[in-house]
């Protein structure tokens, strides 16, 4: 009997105990979440976007206007809607954020650097988690950091605008050992600045990466740390994978390239490597094919790798063969001179002189 007491007790009180559950939720539940028509209209997220990514913030109840402060805050710093989406889809959370303690004192920082109008919102758009990191811990110690890597205010915006990720970055714990690396090869401050500008994204990997990466241009290539063309190379390899390396290679071997030819036109010139390979194959094709020149040639005259085929190359060269076919040159010139030469140049030597005998130029 007393168990059987017992036992309807027990079953009272999980039933009450369900039935409060059920008044919880429907109470809650009967406060409709504005956030998925917050991110529609004010945002154009699609309706299971907006769905999707209110799954992961606060419940926004009538009466909240947190989201629409940080949404009129971004507005009056110049970000359009794409690149308030581009801020917020990884992260809606931040449209909760504190407008006054959190973000101001973040933008105020960047703007004292010299940031601003679309700059500042280019920036602010691809910086990813910027807003996310801490202003005291992160944000400042990192550009007090560029300040004394590089020289001047100017570089540190340059090399924002060029890498706006490295804002939420340590920057202090990421790049000194890369940099002492550099320093121990014995590249001065000024080389570490240049390529600093030209690629900040090399200083960011790990010391292991750099050092491989080092190797490689001296051991593949030959370019030694003392030359002028040794931070080209490491900045060449650093961008290229493997597989694309040995891609780019292939192509100039299937044009009957030695190893010392590549080796030489690298030395020259690193970045002609990172010509795109649709460009390499038409650009040998053209003065290998066309014009007869040999491997030997193009590797000591590098640069004819990095000109534009259609905007230059070409229409300079049709202007030469018509030049020459009416014989209104007495003397032809190397064509390497003639790509080499800059446009206003090209139109005094060229074309302005003889207007008058070819008007179709």
């Amino acid at each position: 009997m007393f168990t059987l007491v017992k036992n309807g007790a027990k079953r009272h009180f999980l039933s009450m105990y369900c039935i409060k559950l059920e008044l919880f939720f429907s109470t809650t539940n009967a406060q409709p979440n504005l956030m998925p028509e917050f991110l529609v209209n004010s945002l154009g997220y699609s309706r299971d976007k907006a769905i999707s990514a209110s799954n992961k913030v606060t419940f926004l109840k009538p009466g909240n206007n947190k989201p629409y402060l940080v949404l009129d805050f971004f507005k009056n710093i110049g970000l359009d809607k794409t690149q308030i989406k581009m801020l917020v889809s990884p992260a809606p959370s931040l449209l909760f954020a504190n407008v006054e303690n959190t973000l101001k004192p973040k933008i105020k920082v960047l703007e004292e650097f010299g940031l601003s109008g679309s700059d500042l919102a280019r920036v602010i758009s691809r910086s990813g988690a910027f807003f996310r990191t801490s202003l005291d811990s992160g944000i400042k110690p990192s550009l007090k950091y560029l300040r004394e890597v590089l020289s001047s205010d100017d570089s540190v915006v340059k090399a924002i605008k060029r890498a706006p990720t490295l804002l939420h970055y340590h920057l202090h714990r990421a790049m000194a050992p890369n940099i002492s690396l550099l320093r121990n090869l014995g590249c001065s401050s000024l080389d570490i600045e240049k390529l600093f500008l030209r690629n900040p994204r090399i200083f960011l990997q790990k010391p292991e990466w750099l050092e491989d990466i080092v190797e490689r241009v001296e051991k593949d290539f030959g370019i030694r740390t003392d030359s002028r063309m040794f931070f080209y190379g490491v900045e060449m390899l650093s961008s290229l994978s493997k597989s694309s390396l040995e891609m780019k290679l292939g192509i100039f071997k299937s044009f009957g390239w030695s190893d010392s030819d590549i080796t030489m036109m690298v030395q020259r010139l690193p970045l002609c490597l990172t010509t795109s390979e649709a460009k390499l194959r038409n650009v040998l094709k053209f003065f290998m094919g066309e014009l007869g020149y040999e491997s030997s040639y193009i590797a000591s005259h590098p640069t004819l790798l990095m000109f534009s085929l259609e905007k230059r190359v070409l229409p300079r060269n049709k202007i030469l063969e018509l030049l020459k076919e009416k014989k209104l040159i007495k003397r032809v010139p190397c064509f390497y001179t003639v790509i080499k030469c800059s446009e206003w140049e090209f139109l005094e030597t060229y074309v302005l002189p003889l207007r008058d005998e070819m008007p179709e130029v």
